[in-house]
């Protein structure tokens, strides 16, 4: 699904998409009007801009959310303002990327955000990962009755608060994609987090990368 007030730019968007194969089921102008649509069309992936004319993209993320929690959001803005990057990942946004990316850049976020990597144009991890560390800068530690992970989670765990994708972290470990997608689900679950951002500024909070 795209989400773009600007029709020639929206437009563009979804031809680009559906030439690399993807199936567009809706494109919108507005903010609320695209939870709506969302509800109903149920889009694995949400290519969202920030700047709306009704509600602000971070606005639309909570709604999108709230009614699909395993939907992925890829921010695609014109903005790589600080408080703009930051807002958008702390609601809840798989990636974040600037409108001046070139297509094969665009395509490949799409493919990531789809398979569940957060994704930045470069130069955007590093500040959402300083902002998550200041967050973090006197953690309490491990609270008491707190859900154990198993030494393999911990590990998969650990390289995803690194950045690493999937594919890089199945790699590494000698597994299968599938089965790092499974810890990284069971992770989830344990911990009660809905996202990998969430999941990377827990790892962050407890020392592990």
């Amino acid at each position: 699904m795209v989400v773009d007030d600007h029709p020639m730019w929206r437009e563009g968007v979804s031809r680009d998409l559906a030439a690399a194969g993807y199936e567009v089921v809706a494109t919108t102008g507005e903010g609320l009007q695209a939870v709506r649509i969302a509800a109903a069309a149920r889009p694995d992936v949400v290519v969202l801009d920030l700047q709306l004319p009704d509600v602000s993209g971070v606005e639309v993320i909570t709604g999108l959310l709230d009614g699909l929690p395993g939907v992925r959001v890829l921010m695609l803005s014109a903005s790589g303002e600080q408080q703009d990057v930051l807002d958008a990942m702390k609601a809840g946004a798989t990636g974040y990327l600037l409108k001046s990316a070139g297509l094969p850049e665009f395509l490949a976020a799409v493919s990531r955000t789809a398979a569940g990597d957060t994704v930045f144009t470069p130069g955007l991890a590093g500040l959402v990962l300083g902002e998550f560390r200041r967050l973090a800068a006197d953690p309490a530690g491990a609270e008491p009755g707190a859900p154990k992970l198993t030494e393999r989670e911990t590990e998969v765990l650990r390289l995803v608060a690194k950045g690493l994708s999937y594919r890089q972290i199945a790699e590494r470990l000698v597994l299968s994609h599938r089965t790092v997608q499974n810890h990284v689900q069971n992770t989830l679950g344990k911990l009660q987090l809905h996202n990998r951002v969430e999941l990377t500024r827990y790892a962050i909070e407890q020392g592990l990368d």
